[in-house]
């Protein structure tokens, strides 16, 4: 019986591509031998990334859960590359960012990064990747509308997890 379900609509494409290039970038930061587990790479990426952040905020913003985050943040924390501190509008909540400390980690991070995006890109038009690039940022801000909590006003705010301007983007996300 042939298939009813096309296995390659725009979700599983994306789904599929990303959990590949999670493992791409996973085997890579281990293979590199940059001092951090690929967890902490990963971590450490999107906290330059989008930080100053809520703990709650990344767990969710990275899909994994509060308490293997807080895990990778302690051992971070204990290198000198991120620091915990009381959000100033909640307590409770625990605001991330990076350290001057982790400026070295990271560029050895986004320099495996910037291997593998050429490696995965290799032999494409640069002009049809960077239109590629530009229509997920479009999906991606679509789909950040469409949750709930942007109708409240709460959507990811820069203590909640915007992009940074000026920093590079990590393959990781």
């Amino acid at each position: 019986m042939p298939a009813r379900y096309s296995p390659d609509t725009i979700g599983f494409l994306i789904a599929d591509t990303a959990r590949l290039l999670r493992a791409e970038f996973d085997r890579r930061t281990d293979a590199a031998g940059l001092g951090l587990t690929p967890a902490e790479a990963r971590t450490l990426s999107h906290v330059a990334r989008v930080g100053p952040v809520r703990q709650a905020a990344l767990a969710e913003r990275m899909g994994i859960e509060a308490m293997t985050l807080s895990a990778c943040l302690d051992r971070l924390e204990a290198q000198g590359y991120v620091q915990r501190e009381a959000d100033p509008s909640d307590r409770r909540a625990k605001l991330v960012d990076t350290t001057e400390a982790a400026g070295q980690a990271l560029d050895q991070i986004f320099a495996v990064s910037a291997v593998m995006r050429a490696d995965m890109t290799e032999g494409l038009d640069a002009g049809k990747v960077e239109e590629l690039r530009q229509m997920l940022i479009a999906i991606r801000r679509r789909l950040v509308a469409m949750r709930p909590d942007c109708a409240r006003g709460s959507a990811p705010g820069s203590a909640q997890g915007t992009p940074r301007g000026n920093v590079q983007e990590s393959i990781a996300q």
